[in-house]
Parts: C-alpha cells; structure tokens; sequence
C-alpha cells in the first residue's frame, strides 16, 4: 500500500476521532472575536489561501469587516450575480461546485461513488416526506471556504416546515464524501420544506466541522444551541413566509452543502451539471415539467 493511501486513510480516521463539537465551537467563538488588526490579517492570509474573490463584495476592503464571521458571510455588489429569469427554470440556490445530482431511485441518493444515503435517514424519518420525494430528482451543491456563504431561492415558494435536526459534524469535501459512509444524512442539518408551483420542494442546509452556524432569514440563527433534539416548526395561515426567486434564505458561517430535493416528475435538471461543475447562484438548476 502506497504511502497516499496511508495518508487518505489517516485523514479518514481522524474525522472520527477528533472532537468536533468542541472544534466547531471554537471556531465560532474566534469567529466572532473582533479584534482590529489581528482580524483583518486573518482574513487577508484565509483571502489569499483561498483566492476569494474580494472584487464581488459590497465591501472589498479586509478592514471594513470587524470579524471573520462578517467576512465570510458578506453580501454581494448588486447585479453581482444574475437570476434566471425563464419562469419555468428553478436557478441554483448557492455558489460552489456540484457534488452529485441526478434520480432518487426510490428513496436511495448518491453521495459519492459507491456510496448512497436514504431518504429517510436524510429528512430524519419523516414519512410523509420521504413519500413526497422518492423516486425524484435532487442536486447537492458543496460550497468551499472561497465560495459566497449565502444561500438563495431556486423559485418563488411559500414556507411549509422547518426541521432541525442535530448530528455529526463530519467536514463535507469531496474526498471526505466519498469516505465517510451516510456523511450527509448523519450531520447536523437545517431542512426547509416549501410549496411552489410545481409542488414541494425541500432545500436542505448541512453542517460540518467549524460550521458555526446556520441561519435563515425568517428565524435567524438555528444553531447553536445545539440541544441534541429534532426541533420542527410549522408555517401556515398568518405565519405563512413567502420568499421570491433568488432571494436570500439563509446563510453558512463557515462553509458546508446545500441539498435540494424535487418530488417525481415535477422538475427536468439542467443537462450541463455534473459532478464537480462550477456553479453560480442564480444559473438554471432544473426547468419545470
């Protein structure tokens, strides 16, 4: 066994034995320190390992952020990103390259080669959701350190449910989700159900090792705490939340993946997306049936 394989196999390992919660915690906590020139240098070093492209920010310069957590999740000049305007296309939710996208086949989705993940395991045993979705499309988006940490509308859609639910904190880079089994499925995860005119429709936040947190723009910031319990909440009648195409609906403070889930024959997905593409919030995702 060559000395790589050594390597791939410790890195594997050390996901499983390094204390996640206790990492990711200090990450948040660093992460919202604001301390002057110290903060500015990290995120000029973190901008230059990851060649983040400052000239997109409403803010270019490094000092105009008092924390890394405003930096890494900044906004966007307007017109930065342009929206599908087709009424009939669904535009991807975020930045990032595509993990993996294609048919549920059944209630099996793909993670990696080789390696699938349930339905259920996903939405955390929602029946009536998994019967909503099996044998559908969905589209996982991995979002890296570089990328834009906000995440957007596929569609015009009115909120239904939101479900937190509390797990791991693997990280979620291509070569870990081709190693670590269910990665998705056993990690923290923030799902948001929507109705629109096609039907349902889910998009799912993952969380990952020093990921602080996840937020949406209707309830703020879901995580932490993090209590170890499934927490649902419902929107219907007067707490009805309505979101538009492109709009923002939530955001990573350190980066991780966006799932979006499509019951059957309601969406065609765009035929140029394949594993490891490129993408830009707000270019065609899929186009209604």
């Amino acid at each position: 066994m060559n000395k790589f394989t050594y390597w791939q196999r410790a890195k594997v390992a050390f996901q499983y034995i390094m204390p996640q919660l206790y990492l990711t915690q200090l990450a948040g906590w660093f992460a919202q320190q604001k301390w002057g020139a110290v903060t500015h240098f990290v995120i000029k070093v973190f901008a230059k390992k990851y060649n983040v492209d400052m000239s997109e920010a409403k803010k270019e310069n490094f000092s105009d952020y008092e924390s890394f957590n405003q930096f890494f999740i900044r906004e966007l000049k307007d017109g930065a990103r342009k929206i599908n305007e087709n009424p009939t296309a669904l535009c991807l939710p975020a930045d990032g390259r595509v993990s993996q996208i294609g048919h549920i086949d059944d209630e099996r989705l793909l993670q990696a080669k080789g390696h699938f993940f349930s339905l259920s395991d996903l939405l955390a045993g929602d029946e009536e959701l998994v019967n909503t979705f099996k044998n559908g499309e969905f589209a996982t988006i991995y979002l890296s350190p570089r990328d834009y940490h906000r995440v957007h509308m596929p569609c015009d859609a009115t909120l239904r449910k939101m479900i937190y639910v509390p797990g791991d904190l693997f990280s979620v880079n291509p070569f870990l989700a081709e190693h670590v089994p269910n990665l998705f499925a056993r990690n923290e995860r923030v799902i948001c159900v929507f109705d629109t005119a096609f039907g349902p429709m889910a998009q799912i936040l993952v969380g990952a090792t020093i990921t602080a947190s996840m937020s949406t723009v209707w309830a703020g910031v879901i995580n932490p705490p993090r209590t170890g319990e499934v927490k649902v909440w419902t929107y219907q009648g007067d707490n009805a939340i309505k979101l538009t195409k492109g709009q923002e609906m939530g955001a990573f403070q350190l980066g991780s993946t966006v799932i979006n889930l499509f019951p059957a024959n309601s969406v065609t997905l765009a035929e140029h997306l394949e594993v490891d593409v490129p993408v830009r919030m707000g270019e065609i995702l899929a186009t209604m049936k």
